[in-house]
């Protein structure tokens, strides 16, 4: 098993599915010809790589397992059909990540659940770290950026090809959204992210995601297995002295449901105390994300091998 737990090569490792220039033509296909048209062969690529890709399959499928055994809900039991309805969620997912970037999303779509008020300071003097998921539609943070405030927003990522997809963002109209690459947290990134925050920017991270290099990981139950989960969001939040909230968006039928949530208001850690209370945000967040993914069972898009087991189906 390899130190991430991940049974083998570690996702960022895979050759990615395609290039930057069929993501661009895609986005052109989708702005000139409309959504509709690009449906079925979206579909006919999700097939494909449901049938071929044998890894990704299995690894649904060990979620919906553990997500049905972990609740007790028998109806969430997997099956080869809720796998692929999966896939084909996944494939919804791309299409609203490029009506997102292109402006083509109605904020009427949007019910936003904010029991805290968090948007409401959205353009405070400084900004704050949001941690999503891979659950829903992390993109959706685009228009959060859009409701009436115009408030910058950084998406820290793990790719390589950051600036390529900033320059497709920026031609899709996405102005407000900006992908900086943090898979190593080096003095210049974090003086770059305090200094966003100091100008009032918000930073969107990811929280269930290791990165390939230099990934501090932290062990928490998750639906009942043990997973690994980066360190980073809340190192970040304890560094960069900004308080840590939680965002998901769910997509049920037609409307996004964006959830804000007030989670670590600040982190704190004593001399030797680090990696412990690093530790409880960690297992915090698997147990909030946990609970998210029964709101969304075919909405959560790891498609890898996520928990520190060798047997997957």
């Amino acid at each position: 098993m390899s130190r991430d737990g991940t049974n083998g090569a570690h996702w960022a490792g895979h050759r990615e599915r395609g290039s930057f220039a069929l993501m661009r033509l895609t986005a052109w296909a989708v702005r000139v010809l409309g959504r509709k048209p690009m449906v079925p062969l979206l579909y006919m690529i999700v097939l494909y790589f449901y049938l071929f890709g044998r890894s990704a399959r299995h690894s649904a499928w060990a979620y919906q397992r553990n997500l049905a055994n972990w609740s007790g809900r028998a109806e969430l039991t997997p099956s080869a059909g809720s796998v692929y309805r999966q896939f084909i969620a996944f494939a919804d997912t791309l299409l609203d990540k490029l009506d997102v970037w292109g402006g083509r999303l109605s904020l009427d779509r949007l019910v936003l659940h904010d029991d805290a008020n968090l948007h409401s300071v959205l353009k405070a003097p400084r900004g704050q770290l949001l941690v999503g998921s891979h659950l829903g539609n992390l993109e959706i943070c685009r228009a959060l950026a859009e409701l009436g405030r115009k408030v910058e927003m950084n998406v820290l990522v793990h790719t390589r090809h950051a600036e390529q997809f900033n320059r497709l963002l920026s031609e899709s109209g996405a102005n407000n959204l900006r992908l900086i690459q943090v898979s190593e947290l080096d003095p210049a990134t974090m003086m770059e992210l305090s200094q966003r925050l100091d100008a009032g920017e918000w930073l969107a991270i990811a929280g269930d995601r290791v990165p390939l290099h230099g990934a501090r990981i932290a062990t928490a139950d998750f639906l009942g297995q043990p997973a690994n989960f980066p360190q980073g969001p809340w190192l970040l939040a304890g560094l960069l002295q900004c308080p840590a909230n939680l965002l998901f968006c769910l997509k049920h039928g037609q409307q996004f449901h964006v959830h804000l949530e007030s989670f670590a208001e600040c982190i704190q850690w004593r001399r030797g105390e680090r990696d412990a209370v690093v530790q409880q945000w960690v297992q915090r967040y698997a147990d909030r994300l946990a609970a998210r993914c029964l709101e969304a069972p075919l909405q959560w898009f790891n498609f890898y091998p996520f928990w520190n087991t060798h047997e997957q189906r």
